[in-house]
């Protein structure tokens, strides 16, 4: 019981807890990106534009709305997948170009 208490042992359980969701996070982000950059390929052997502002708004929409439901600040969700959506179509203008994506490795 004494380690409920102590604050030390409470910040190294929850900093870990933070440590596993963000690694978590990584994972998923990846995983998006597989899937992006093979519609990245296949805009890119169709003859179809990088970005789709169209498909973007509706899921800027339904980010934010399930910021909403999840209790998070829904100009956050926005703005987290804008960012997403700005890498993907990065991605995308470097396959139309080159056929594939950069990696970042060390």
């Amino acid at each position: 019981m004494a380690d409920e208490l102590d604050p030390s042992a409470q910040l190294l359980s929850l900093r870990q807890s933070i440590d596993n969701v963000d690694a978590a996070l990584v994972h998923l982000l990846a995983e998006r990106f597989k899937f992006t950059q093979q519609v990245g390929r296949l805009k890119a052997t169709s003859g179809l534009p990088p970005a789709d502002p169209d498909r973007e708004r509706q899921q800027i929409q339904k980010l934010k709305a399930l910021a909403v439901e999840s209790h998070l600040d829904p100009a956050f969700g926005e703005k987290f997948l804008n960012f997403i959506i700005a890498e993907v179509i990065h991605q995308h203008e470097q396959i139309a170009s080159t056929g594939a994506v950069a990696t970042h490795s060390e």
